[in-house]
């Protein structure tokens, strides 16, 4: 069938694919609204691709699928497996392991992604290839993140990897970022012709009239709505609920019309609905369980609900979801039973585990035990999120109640870690309904605070989370030791409040249970924290740099009980900032992005994003920095945290944008009031210390930079004081400048990285080059002057930052580090 209205779409999906027969690779992420179009777009792709004599291989993700880590990967391919011999040897391993083809331990994804590259651009060798993923929103999360990871490294593969994405979606993926096309509504005189050929029949203006206007464009809700309803209907005036969105009404739409097709049938089509793999044999082995004769598929057939050759295929998504939404409990046991009873255990233990558990109508300790094996599997692949589900199931399956509340509370804390924050709740109060003993309770008293942290930064956190390290401190030191970082680390965020700040924190840290031997790069993190906000930065330098060339030397020991790995890299790419190390700042914060995304710890990522992209910043690399903070911004919506602008605000900042850095600050302001001293509030002062520094407003400055220096946060006074020397110097305050200029000396010989050496002059001409920058009360132009320019590391790996100003945005770099006058005169 001709797609219409569609002329522009099409015409994009075909020059992606003569670019990739012409040699060249090409990504396309296709966003719109259910039943929008977007699966016959990619129809249409492979027609044209298979057409062109162009290699085909397809995806679809599925709700009930994404669970299951590296699912969606090995369904686009498992056609290309056989190429799979030419890969390095690690690669091959990696992939083995990942689709379960051999055993071993979590697969690298860094190795599963570059294995995946690889095998594309191998099978692309013999002739051009087309990868077609159809609702990636649904895509496992290891699977959405190594496709991604691809998309973003194919250059001259001739591989063309197009994507379907709905939306509004509900969880953030990885394919933010990557090119792609908004497929909006028809217009209302393509959709008339739509509705037309739907209908087959004259219809009454007013009728066609309403149904275009209800259906907004979406080409399903025209087709499908019209024979969902009675002739008279359609005669005497048309009129669906306004209360349901399409995908709703299509959903029921879809609903009815399996309702109609005989019991067998639609008992069959809830068995293809449960189990979303596709696999032909997998359903008629199941169809065989229920007695269910072939014969039955014939009338779904014929009523275009589903089609069955090589691959088991709905006409559409929502037909699967509709499906099983309306069908009775009884019959969806009754189908996972089946299917269950047609999976091997030895060859796919986690799937029989799922379904089975989903058959199950009351309790069943042996289905919940199976459950907690594939949680433990899926947790050791980096499925956090898998490993949660099954636990969540398992809990609920649990007789002995004790059980269950153990159950319910490690599923908890993962929910906590993968950002379902409701659910985790949920399970929390589960956890609750029994008595606890002491290490659960405490346990449980962290979760909460964690999740109260992420989700509002409430005030009370610090002294809850202190609280449940100190209970846990003589229960298991271990997760004594991470909780204490986590007290630390909300305590710097949120700033001092009602006596429970940093520095109380650090005191109780320093008492903490011993690290252990060797100790883990989170142990000598949290000492050498504690000690530098108990004993000054001097003493606590040499642990701090101890423990950050820990966490570069070796990524898998950056492990601990119950600090995710994303957030310790997070806390180590903080405290690189600290030191002015330069070098571990740009090591750090990528290292977290990419584990952050690796984990599945979804609630990770936001702020992992936003460090790196404030380090991209001061490296100015502007153009980066913003791709990662629309990422960050679209992810912490969809997870419903707390919005996180400092991203947004720096560089505003940095492009001299006066009224958006203004407005955005005054809007951190308002939000922060509560906790003037937290980090928002105090970088953000620091970053408009720096717009008005750029802009030639020094008492401004002064002023911004002052209240960011009066942080006890290091990393905050640290970037804050080099602006604060020059704006006060500038403004003609040398007891100020000569004071901050102090501060920042003591600090960056502690350091003693070329950033920190390269923020001071040389000993004993401070006096004098601070009355020589007096002297320049406003600067000619937008050029910053190099000398003694501080907040900038003039090295490779983060060379000096754009300086703006309203009229023009340009780049000035200072001198190299150490290239001071030789005199001060």
């Amino acid at each position: 069938m001709k797609l219409v209205g569609r002329h522009a779409e099409l015409t994009s999906i075909d020059q992606l694919l003569g670019q990739a027969r012409a040699g060249r690779s090409a990504v396309l992420t296709v966003r719109g609204e259910a039943g929008i179009g977007k699966t016959e777009l990619l129809r249409h792709a492979r027609d044209v691709a298979e057409a062109g004599g162009m290699q085909v291989t397809s995806s679809v993700g599925s709700e009930s699928e994404t669970q299951f880590a590296f699912a969606g990967l090995h369904q686009l391919c498992a056609p290309l497996l056989a190429r799979a011999g030419s890969l390095p040897a690690p690669q091959q391993s990696a992939l083995g392991v990942a689709f379960g083809l051999e055993g071993g331990a979590a697969p690298d994804r860094f190795l599963v992604g570059l294995a995946t590259l690889n095998l594309l651009a191998e099978v692309a060798e013999e002739k051009p290839l087309a990868c077609l993923v159809d609702d990636a929103q649904w895509l496992d999360q290891a699977s959405a993140q190594v496709l991604a990871f691809v998309a973003r490294r194919m250059q001259a593969e001739r591989v063309v990897l197009l994507f379907a994405v709905r939306e509004p979606g509900g969880d953030a993926h990885p394919f933010i970022g990557l090119p792609e096309m908004r497929v909006a509504g028809l217009t209302d005189r393509d959709a008339r012709q739509v509705l037309s050929a739907a209908i087959g029949a004259p219809v009454d203006d007013g009728v066609r009239d309403r149904i275009v206007a209800e259906a907004r464009g979406n080409p399903l809700a025209l087709m499908e709505l019209p024979g969902s309803v009675q002739p008279a209907a359609l005669a005497g005036g048309f009129a669906t609920p306004h209360t349901q969105d399409i995908p709703r009404r299509l959903e029921q739409s879809f609903s009815r019309r399996s309702k109609s097709l005989p019991a067998e049938t639609q008992l069959l089509l809830l068995t293809a609905a449960a189990e979303p793999t596709g696999e032909p044999a997998l359903l008629w082995r199941a169809a065989d369980q229920l007695g269910i004769a072939r014969e039955a598929v014939a009338p779904a057939e014929d009523a275009g609900l589903l089609e069955l050759d090589t691959r088991v295929r709905f006409r559409h998504p929502l037909v699967r979801s509709a499906i099983y939404a309306a069908a009775a409990p009884s019959d969806r046991r009754r189908a996972h039973h089946a299917v269950a009873a047609a999976t091997d255990p030895q060859v796919d233990p986690d799937r029989h585990a799922w379904h089975r558990a989903q058959s199950v109508m009351s309790t069943d300790e042996e289905a919940a035990l199976q459950l907690e094996r594939a949680a433990g599997r899926a947790q050791a692949r980096g499925g956090v999120a898998a490993a949660a589900a099954f636990l969540q199931r398992a809990a609920e399956l649990t007789p002995d109640p004790e059980d269950r509340a153990h159950r319910a509370l490690r599923a908890a804390a993962l929910k906590q870690e993968a950002g379902a924050w409701d659910a985790a709740l949920q399970l929390l109060a589960v956890a609750e309904s029994r008595p606890l003993a002491p290490l659960q309770d405490a346990q449980v008293k962290l979760v909460r605070a964690q999740i109260a942290f992420h989700r509002s930064l409430g005030r009370e956190v610090p002294a809850v989370m202190l609280e449940a390290a100190t209970a846990l401190a003589p229960l298991d030191a271990g997760m004594a030791r991470g909780a204490y970082l986590h007290a630390l680390n909300a305590a710097i965020i949120i700033g001092p409040q009602d006596g429970r700040g940093f520095r109380e924190v650090a005191e109780a840290a320093l008492a903490a249970p011993a690290a252990p031997v060797p100790p883990r790069p989170l142990d000598l993190l949290l000492d050498g924290l504690a000690r530098t906000y108990t004993e000054g930065i001097e003493s606590g330098v040499p642990e701090l740099r101890r423990a950050l060339e820990s966490f570069r030397a070796d990524v898998s020991r950056a492990t601990s009980v119950n600090v995710s790995e994303s957030q310790l890299w997070w806390f180590a790419s903080r405290t690189a900032m600290v030191l002015f190390d330069d070098d571990l700042v740009e090591v750090l914060t990528s290292r977290n992005v990419r584990l952050a995304r690796d984990s599945g710890a979804i609630f990770a990522l936001p702020a992992a994003l936003l460090i790196r992209s404030m380090a991209l910043v001061l490296a100015g690399e502007l153009s980066q920095a913003e791709e990662l903070a629309a990422e960050q911004a679209a992810i912490t919506q969809a997870i419903g945290g707390t919005p996180l602008r400092l991203d947004r605000l720096m560089l505003a900042a940095w492009r001299g944008r006066e009224a958006e850095t203004v407005a955005l600050h005054a809007d951190i302001a308002a939000q922060t009031t509560g906790r003037p001293g937290g980090t928002e509030a105090m970088l953000a002062n620091y970053i408009l210390a720096v717009l008005h520094n750029g802009l030639g407003d020094y008492p401004a400055a002064a002023k911004a930079a002052a209240q960011a220096c009066g942080s006890r946060e290091l990393g905050h006074s640290s970037m804050a004081l080099p602006e604060l020397v020059e704006a006060a110097a500038r403004a003609g305050d040398l007891e100020l400048a000569a004071d901050a200029l102090g501060q920042l000396d003591e600090r960056a010989r502690a350091s003693g990285t070329e950033w920190a050496l390269g923020s001071v002059p040389p000993t004993g001409c401070s006096r004098t080059w601070l009355r020589r920058r007096s002297r320049h009360v406003r600067p000619t132009s937008c050029e910053r002057r190099g000398n003694g320019r501080a907040s900038a590391p003039l090295t490779p790996s983060m060379p000096s930052r754009r300086r703006s100003c309203r009229s023009r945005d340009r780049w000035r770099p200072g001198p190299p580090p150490g290239k001071w006058p030789r005199t001060c005169s």
